[in-house]
């Protein structure tokens, strides 16, 4: 029985010892790996930055033009369908005359 258990655990110890070695090589291999893939990226970005156009220059923007006057026919008919609903009682004096001053001072 003394021979079993040496040679169970001799095995253990192998597989052991086995399986750090193999984990090593991988994590090694990993390394290698994730070192040469930077290093092509770098190679590549180089090349990119390399043979890139310039960005071109922003564009200059000219100021929005102010708006249009409002056209004085456009006013009066705003005031005409203001006046009909305050008449028809749709819109309080006060509703009126906030809307009026509104359209007016525009």
């Amino acid at each position: 029985m003394p021979g079993l258990i040496r040679g169970v655990a001799r095995t253990a110890v192998v597989a052991g010892t086995a399986t750090a070695v193999s984990n090593r090589v991988s994590r090694r291999q990993a390394g290698r790996w994730a070192d040469k893939d930077q290093q092509q990226y770098e190679q590549q970005m180089a090349q990119q930055q390399q043979y890139a156009p310039p960005p071109p220059p922003p564009p200059a923007y000219a100021p929005p033009p102010p708006p249009p006057a409002s056209d004085m026919n456009d006013k009066i008919a705003q005031l005409q369908q203001l006046g009909q609903l305050h008449e028809q009682g749709i819109l309080t004096d006060e509703e009126f005359y906030a809307q009026k001053t509104k359209i007016l001072g525009s």
